[in-house]
């Protein structure tokens, strides 16, 4: 563990009601700056406890590789937002806090009494952000919704692969994460806002908005011209896309600091200096060729090796395709300190991914790891909200906790 600094946000206490992704991420990204983030979840854990992939494949609540990356640094207790007085025990809370980040369907809170125009009269200077697939009104705001159909509603799917097969979505959760990235940012601005007009807000995060604005040419395109950005041409355009190698796959684009016969001698083939690949249009035009030549120039040689050359002594524009263990092994991101290990009291130690983005001063830390289920009840309760211990067996009884 590194050694504690000044921390940025140590003066601001969040609730974390969310489920999933990108709300528990945004209230990690808080907690790894300082925030004292308390996650609330109801009595039989969040659903994030059951999104595989498992430790060790065994599907276990406390044993979710998700829940334990999204849920550093947090305090956990649990509650019963469904019962009287678990609503009253959220609004003791509530009293105490800071922030709210929260991602139920939209009305949900509010059928508790629990919305943000709720809160606000409890504590003017609350915050909630809430996070979303299509925001909080409009004509899709009670939708239910999945990453896949952020990226579908958003736009980008609809220039991903190529133009003979179905629109692709890319791998993993991103419009997940950069909802979550954009639900901490927005928080942290409203908590600026508030120190001038010592009021809160209500923070509202579409995670189909988050996706769609980072098509920063696609959208200005149609509205400029009513152009459509189609998807690649499914023959005779892999140079600047992924090419195979020996052990793995590559991009290659031409720039940097190479000139183009430079980028031939890379591949080792006179034949790309003839004038019919001289430049864009023309390996546009003979494309089907160009990119046979390149397969077969580099069918016999590996990422890093021409990783390496291309970039110390071509100053070429190339990136291998990292696999796990390429990454695992990355010496970049080693030398940045981008991975922690986490040590977690069911799963032992275990490295991830930790830090975004560094900063001199007040710099991520990792404090914890994810909590159990309902771990911190008896600190965060007696504690902050000076239950006794008699009074924390009666909300077990009365379905509360």
């Amino acid at each position: 563990m590194m050694p504690m600094t000044p921390a940025l946000m140590d003066d601001v206490r969040v609730l974390d009601l969310s489920q999933g992704i990108a709300g528990p991420f945004a209230a990690k990204i808080m907690a790894d700056f300082g925030a004292d983030v308390i996650k609330v979840e109801p009595p039989g854990g969040e659903k994030g406890r059951m999104m595989g992939p498992f430790f060790k494949d065994d599907p276990h609540p406390e044993k979710s590789l998700f829940f334990l990356l999204l849920n550093l640094n947090k305090r956990g207790v649990t509650l019963n937002l469904e019962t009287k007085t678990g609503q009253e025990i959220f609004k003791e809370l509530v009293r105490q806090s800071d922030v709210v980040v929260e991602s139920y369907q939209p009305g949900y809170l509010a059928s508790l009494g629990l919305d943000y125009e709720s809160l606000e009269k409890i504590n003017p200077r609350i915050i909630m952000t809430s996070i979303t697939t299509f925001g909080q009104y409009g004509p899709y705001s009670h939708y239910k919704g999945e990453e896949i159909l952020a990226y579908a509603m958003s736009g980008i799917m609809s220039i991903s692969g190529t133009s003979d097969r179905e629109p692709l979505k890319h791998g993993g959760f991103q419009g997940q994460y950069e909802a979550g990235i954009n639900g901490a940012l927005s928080s942290s601005f409203a908590l600026l806002i508030r120190d001038f007009s010592n009021e809160g807000q209500h923070v509202d995060v579409s995670i189909q908005e988050v996706v769609n604005s980072t098509m920063v040419s696609n959208q200005p395109f149609y509205s400029w011209t009513g152009a459509v950005q189609g998807r690649r041409r499914p023959l005779g355009t892999m140079y600047g896309n992924v090419m195979p190698c020996k052990d793995g796959f590559f991009i290659s684009q031409g720039g940097g600091g190479a000139t183009w016969d430079e980028i031939a001698n890379f591949y080792g083939e006179e034949i790309l200096k003839e004038p019919r690949f001289a430049n864009n249009d023309q390996r546009a035009l003979n494309g089907e060729e160009f990119d046979k030549i390149i397969v077969e120039a580099v069918k016999e040689r590996t990422m890093k090796e021409m990783f390496k050359t291309a970039s110390e002594q071509y100053r070429m524009l190339f990136g291998i395709v990292q696999t796990p263990k390429d990454l695992a092994e990355c010496p970049q991101l080693e030398s940045r300190d981008f991975y922690q290990m986490v040590d977690h009291p069911v799963m032992g130690k275990v490295r991830v991914p930790f830090r975004l983005f560094n900063m001199s001063e007040t710099p991520a830390q990792y404090r914890m790891p994810s909590p159990l289920l309902g771990q911190h009840n008896e600190e965060v309760y007696t504690k902050l909200l000076r239950y006794t211990k008699e009074d924390l067996v009666r909300l077990r009884e009365l379905n509360a906790l």
